[in-house]
């Protein structure tokens, strides 16, 4: 893979996470992959973030709350398998590395490793958190993607380095 600007990443955000998607990596001892659909990218604080929504019932979520780093990992098309089978168990009883066929790689800036093969990576070093609030939704069908009111927390990711493949 080869490093490049945040600033000058081709990635178009909506087709990437809502249909591609993307796995999320968390965790040091026991690093964990785990498929997201919903965030995005884009500038905030004067630095270009990455922003992620992880459910409190999800394991990643309390191994972002240990070591708040992240990497954002988007696969090439051949490996949906994958990310359906990391968005369908969980990390507490699975090795989702070896159920998927997916390899860790070393990340430069952070603890957390990258997914090998991936066509674009991100870095991440956590700026902000923050839980979503029912009371603050201004559309109501939005409650109905929660009926067992698992909010998710959003995590806010300054992207410290960027790899294409």
């Amino acid at each position: 893979m080869q490093r490049i600007d945040p600033k000058q990443l081709a990635l178009r955000p909506f087709a990437a996470f809502d249909q591609d998607w993307a796995l999320l990596v968390g965790g040091v001892s026991k690093p964990n992959p785990m498929t997201v659909s919903w965030g995005g990218v884009g500038t905030l604080w004067n630095r270009p973030v990455a922003t992620v929504y992880v459910r409190p019932t999800r394991h990643t979520y309390s191994l972002l709350d240990e070591t708040p780093e992240l990497t954002l990992n988007f696969l090439p098309e051949g490996m949906r398998a994958a990310l359906q089978l990391c968005g369908s168990r969980s990390g507490r009883d699975t090795d989702k590395w070896q159920e998927a066929g997916l390899e860790p790689e070393k990340a430069e800036t952070i603890q957390v490793p990258r997914v090998a093969g991936a066509r674009l990576a991100l870095e991440c070093r956590v700026l902000a958190t923050f839980d979503l609030a029912p009371e603050r939704f201004l559309d109501p069908s939005i409650l109905g993607l929660y009926p067992k009111r698992d909010f998710h927390r959003a995590y806010v990711g300054e992207v410290l380095a960027a790899f294409e493949a």
